[in-house]
């Protein structure tokens, strides 16, 4: 797939779930009014902050595919982690608050409401994300970006918090006649602080994975020794040697400076194209929009 076909795939994936977020948050205000339920307000304050946090994407990802240039030598791709940060950062926010919330709820003797008004609404909510899920992640699997994966989580987060609410309420609507009926006020909240606690690793990996493509640290151990071995392997057949490595990735980029020397110190300029294209061939089958320099050596031999 090109660059023009990717940022088509990219664009349709961003509309849809743009369409989809401002559906659900427009169902979800109408059901705050007739329910006064609180989780299904959290629900909505949530999607009200990912719609917001979407416009930004919209317009940064075309923008990601224009050229490098000398004022942006590795193009606007390091863009994209700060958005992730920024995202990621406001779900956790989100994701604490709705514990804090939560556990303040229960101390305060818990929260009751027409369970099966909300518990009917929560599971056609959490069909609905399922289905838009399943639908961008086929979409995604040729166009898997930092953006489409935090994408893809705010859908996952959202199939999971409504079909948690949803059995929330089921519990209560099956307890609230029975001995076991005084817990039916805690049943909300506490489900809502345990699907805090399992949402809450994701986004913190994205943050920490963003971060360090935002500074350029060091990638993954298994990327740089993968691009090495084939580097090294591909080299050794033109009687080539690297004397030095650097993997740099910036966004969905991931840039390749090779150092190199020969021992008979003469480099052909067309023998170096083909091993570029060699390697290119190779590594771009597993990793998209990686770029591979070859660099003679120039330090003088001590």
């Amino acid at each position: 797939m090109d660059q023009a076909e990717h940022l088509r795939s990219e664009k349709r994936i961003l509309r849809i779930s743009f369409i989809g977020s401002l559906f659900f948050l427009l169902t979800e205000c109408a059901a705050v009014f007739f329910t006064r339920s609180q989780a299904v307000l959290i629900d909505c304050i949530y999607d009200l902050a990912d719609l917001i946090m979407l416009l930004p994407f919209m317009i940064l990802v075309p923008r990601l595919y224009k050229p490098v240039t000398e004022k942006w030598p590795y193009g606007l791709s390091q863009i994209e982690p700060l958005f992730v940060i920024i995202r990621c950062a406001v779900l956790l926010f989100l994701d604490i608050q709705l514990m804090i919330d939560s556990v303040q709820m229960i101390l305060d003797g818990g929260h009751i409401v027409n369970a099966t008004a909300v518990a009917s609404f929560e599971f056609a909510m959490a069909l609905s994300c399922i289905l838009v899920y399943v639908l961008l992640g086929r979409l995604c699997r040729n166009v898997m970006s930092p953006t489409m994966e935090s994408e893809l989580y705010v859908w996952k987060v959202d199939a999971y918090s409504t079909a948690g609410v949803g059995l929330a309420f089921l519990m209560q609507m099956i307890l609230q006649n029975t001995p076991l009926a005084w817990i039916t006020p805690y049943i909300d909240p506490g489900i809502a602080v345990v699907m805090a606690i399992i949402l809450l690793p994701e986004p913190v990996a994205m943050v920490r994975d963003a971060v360090k493509s935002l500074i350029l640290a060091a990638p993954e151990p298994e990327l740089t020794e993968r691009v090495r071995k084939v580097a090294t392997d591909t080299l050794l057949q033109h009687g080539i040697q690297i004397t030095f490595l650097d993997v740099i990735k910036t966004g969905r980029k991931i840039w390749v400076d090779i150092y190199i020397i020969q021992k008979d110190d003469l480099l052909s300029i067309k023998a170096l194209k083909t091993v570029q294209k060699e390697m290119m061939n190779t590594l771009s089958s597993e990793y998209e929009n990686i770029f591979i320099e070859l660099i003679p050596e120039l330090s003088e031999e001590p």
